[in-house]
């Protein structure tokens, strides 16, 4: 039966610095490459056949990383669709900051909210609306052929993904976190049924 497994790229800088992240390319922090390591660790034995990964640096490093430890080289295909959910104006800002100029209540209306947006960026509703397009025409189809998926991402395009494999609304995949670097583990059917579902650890 076909694997497909979903990791969150390790800690990045921003992530280290509690700023709103979204599609600024900044790099993964040392923690961060320990993290993809780790991630290795935990899936040790599994052999993949392709993977996929975001436009963004700190997802194809992680990836890198992860795949090296494990002694394996396989097909990539980064996308763009793959993306971290584009903050707009809140980019770039320290998440205390942002609280002091718009209040709590609204960042986290921006934030837990599955479809009010941050100004000038997507909601999470938005981004899924990418993020499943591209699911279904690649990644369903590499799985369908019984291939083994990595699938190395970010939080929220990794979220979108997790909302229709466990057949979430979008009430409740907005309470969903993601940590990083820790691998989600699907074992599927060859016509797309989940299977079964862990979280993989060292």
């Amino acid at each position: 039966m076909p694997t497909l497994v979903l990791v969150r790229h390790g800690q990045s800088l921003w992530n280290q610095e509690n700023r709103f992240t979204g599609l600024v390319d900044v790099p993964l922090t040392d923690q961060g490459r320990q993290e993809a390591r780790r991630a290795a660790e935990a899936l040790k034995g599994m052999k993949f056949d392709v993977a996929y990964t975001s436009a963004l640096t700190r997802a194809q490093e992680t990836l890198s990383i992860l795949l090296d430890a494990l002694g394996q080289q396989v097909p990539t295909i980064r996308d763009a669709a793959l993306n971290e959910r584009n903050y707009g104006d809140l980019q770039g800002l320290n998440k205390a900051d942002a609280a002091k100029r718009w209040g709590d209540a609204q960042i986290k209306e921006w934030r837990r909210s599955f479809d009010v947006p941050p100004p000038n960026g997507e909601s999470l509703e938005m981004t899924a609306e990418r993020v499943l397009p591209f699911y279904e025409r690649a990644i369903a189809g590499d799985l369908r052929l019984g291939k083994n998926v990595l699938v190395v991402a970010h939080g929220n395009s990794n979220r979108s993904l997790v909302m229709k494999l466990d057949n979430l609304t979008g009430e409740q995949v907005v309470g969903l976190e993601l940590a990083t670097g820790v691998p989600l583990v699907y074992e599927m059917s060859p016509d797309g049924e989940v299977l079964s579902k862990h979280t993989a650890s060292p």
